[in-house]
């Protein structure tokens, strides 16, 4: 079976800012995090998203499309990049998603 996994933005997750010692260790720990899930065959595929200033949310009304640019008031309301992951059921699945590290 295969699983969308989501990694949502962090509060102050800001592409613009040098990142401090603390986002740069937990996202050394994401990427041996990653090169686990793919060592064992269970990554499909995976990608971060664009920052918060650079998103779009497109908003549905009937026929009606409305676009709205970033960035967002609400950061824990933004993707900030996702997994499709190959597993043979949702307990395998969630086995993983409870290794991946926590980020700050």
């Amino acid at each position: 079976m295969r699983v969308m996994v989501f990694a949502k933005a962090m509060e102050g997750m800001d592409a613009s800012a040098p990142p401090t010692p603390e986002m740069i260790e937990a996202f050394a720990a994401m990427d041996k995090f990653t090169e686990e899930l793919v060592a064992a065959g269970v990554v499909v595929a995976a990608a971060g998203l664009k920052n918060d200033a650079q998103s779009k949310r497109v908003v549905s009304d009937g026929s009606r499309r409305t676009v709205i640019d970033g960035p967002f008031a609400e950061t824990k309301e933004l993707i900030a990049g996702f997994w499709i992951w190959q597993v043979k059921d949702m307990d395998e699945a969630l086995a993983w998603a409870k290794k991946a590290p926590v980020m700050p």
